[in-house]
């Protein structure tokens, strides 16, 4: 996947009919909770069961791809989450392609609920460089459900991003991908096999420890987990710490949630050494955006370790050598 360009014409049109005719930027959602809750299903285009891999590809129209992964938890709070993201998708295309943070921007959109309990836990798109990302999009199902554990399964999107995706900015050029997880609740600490059978289709015979699935995640993925405000657990140390424990400087407070495509973009230019953080703020005051402060406060320690004074090689994991580097690092 991957082919084509992003057009904010062609968006705009599409956002101009959906509001002339009333139209839901989620019918897909919107129709599938008027049925029974039996019937409730991922559309074809994001069933993760039976999902072989997903890719990232270069082609001449985009030699230098880079894989960038946005998935979201859509139960309780989080379910203004996917259409915050759908209204800011020019603005995210708008920095990396015209300021130039990446060449060949593919992404990839997705959503996590609870595979204990919900019918649809697991949700992954394609990844795109053109407006077809807006129907991904749109195509999400928001269950609105969830454990009310403190608790969802982002631990089985972990396990699917890092043994079902291929990317060639990784496998060509040696330079991770990017992946962030936007919620406010916890993983849990196991990928369970039962529920990578029932969710996915693999044939695994045991659990797998988060901490042992994180390197391997992290050998393709930059992983960032991001936070906002407004959410059920906004703040809460329950939740920030143990995230903390397995990304480090990696999980962003964000103190609004309107600022979070511009987080984005901003972390893939640091990232990518693009810019520096005032350089990134600068083009946000450019592009009319008001998020500056929010999008400063939350990457301020990353960019630090984005400086010309950070010492390269260090991990997300403490003293884990597995851990990997930030996402620019050759492997």
């Amino acid at each position: 996947m991957g082919s084509g360009s992003w057009s904010t014409n062609v968006y705009d049109a599409a956002a101009s009919y959906r509001a002339a005719t009333g139209a839901d930027p989620f019918d897909y959602s919107s129709r599938a909770r008027s049925g029974p809750r039996s019937d409730w299903k991922a559309h074809p285009s994001l069933d993760p069961k039976g999902i072989g891999v997903r890719e990232s590809r270069d082609s001449d129209e985009h030699p230098n791809s880079l894989a960038i992964s946005v998935l979201f938890d859509v139960t309780g709070s989080m379910q203004s989450v996917p259409r915050t993201l759908q209204t800011k998708l020019p603005e995210l295309f708008g920095l990396l392609l015209r300021k130039g943070y990446t060449q060949d921007p593919q992404i990839l959109f997705g959503a996590v609920g609870d595979a204990t309990c919900d019918r649809v836990p697991l949700q992954l798109g394609q990844f795109e460089s053109d407006n077809r990302m807006d129907d991904d999009l749109g195509n999400i199902f928001l269950e609105g459900g969830g454990g009310g554990q403190m608790t969802e399964s982002y631990e089985l999107a972990m396990y699917a991003m890092a043994r079902h995706t291929s990317l060639d900015c990784h496998e060509k050029r040696g330079r991770r991908g990017y992946l962030f997880l936007i919620g406010d609740e916890l993983p849990y600490g196991k990928v369970k096999a039962r529920e990578v059978r029932e969710v996915i289709g693999d044939k695994l015979t045991e659990d797998i420890p988060l901490a042992t699935l994180l390197p391997e995640l992290q050998q393709k993925f930059d992983v960032y987990y991001i936070l906002p405000a407004g959410t059920a657990y906004s703040g809460n140390a329950k939740v920030l710490d143990p995230w903390r424990k397995l990304l480090g400087q990696n999980v962003l407070e964000l103190d609004d949630l309107d600022a979070v495509c511009e987080t984005i973009a901003l972390t893939i230019g640091l990232g990518e050494e693009a810019i520096d953080l005032q350089e990134g703020l600068e083009d946000l005051a450019d592009i009319g955006s008001s998020s500056a402060g929010s999008v400063g406060k939350a990457l301020a320690a990353v960019a630090r370790r984005h400086s010309p004074a950070t010492v390269a090689g260090s991990s997300l994991l403490g003293d884990d050598p597995a851990a990997g580097t930030p996402g620019t690092t050759r492997l």
